[in-house]
């Protein structure tokens, strides 16, 4: 799959329900040396779309349990900031 055809889906977790941002307004995590994405870093947002400095969520690749038409879908206890 190519970053173009991941661009736009939504990121849902799947155990809270909850909507947690677009792939294209987060950052990725890429190894240098293979190429393969490590995680999605998503920064959190308040009201209006206003950044909250300082937080967000690292989602590792492995926690990615479906990547559809519209979302991804992710299953993670924790979240992490960074």
């Amino acid at each position: 799959m190519r970053l173009s055809e991941l661009s736009g889906k939504e990121i849902v977790d799947v155990k809270k329900a909850e909507r947690l941002g677009v792939l294209g307004q987060t950052d990725l995590e890429i190894n240098e040396q293979t190429g393969q994405i490590n995680a999605l870093i998503i920064p959190s947002v308040k009201w209006f779309g206003f950044k909250r400095q300082g937080n967000e969520i690292r989602v590792p690749w492995s926690h990615i349990k479906k990547i559809g038409s519209d979302m991804i879908i992710i299953d993670i206890e924790d979240y992490m900031a960074e």
